[in-house]
């Protein structure tokens, strides 16, 4: 992944819009606290890339998508991780965090990802769900030190389910 994206952070939790008046958009779901973050799996690397709110990361950017994982040879693997951060007293956590898996030939311009899993998956981290037991162990990895490096305490404060569920061998 490129340099520049590497020093974006994630999200900045707002103030409720809604609060207090009660009126037009009460109870409906906010993107703000959501942060996309690629995982190159054969790197080994995380970054947030807010592109990917909108498809248009920069692994995404020039790649046509596929619905048939085998109709694109010789791809290399990609999480995109749909990270949820939220407030409670102690302070901000790690709330939602899903995982879709995408691959990319750039060789011949072409992808495979399932964009109805990756709207659900999205929603579900909204709603704060931790889906990342099909994950690969290495991907697991590198999430936890990712999400634990950018911040201990949001790590810390996040529930043991993440925790869990990002440590290879251990289930959610």
């Amino acid at each position: 992944m490129e340099d520049k994206k590497k020093n974006v952070g994630f999200n900045i939790i707002k103030s409720d819009p809604t609060e207090g008046h009660g009126g037009f958009g009460v109870g409906a779901l906010s993107l703000d606290n959501v942060s996309p973050v690629i995982i190159d799996v054969e790197a080994g690397e995380a970054a947030v890339d807010i592109g990917a709110m909108h498809a248009r990361s920069v692994v995404e950017k020039g790649i046509k998508f596929l619905k048939v994982r085998e109709e694109v040879p010789d791809a290399k693997p990609y999480w995109l991780v749909w990270v949820t951060i939220d407030r409670k007293q102690e302070g901000p956590y790690y709330a939602g965090v899903t995982a879709c898996e995408m691959t990319v030939n750039r060789s011949i311009r072409r992808g495979y990802k399932s964009l109805p899993e990756h709207v659900n998956h999205l929603d579900k981290s909204i709603k704060r769900h931790i889906i990342v037991s099909h994950m690969d162990d290495k991907s697991k990895t590198v999430l936890a030190d990712f999400l634990r490096n950018h911040d201990p305490g949001m790590w810390e404060r996040s529930a043991q389910q993440l925790k869990d569920g990002l440590t290879p061998g251990k289930e959610s």
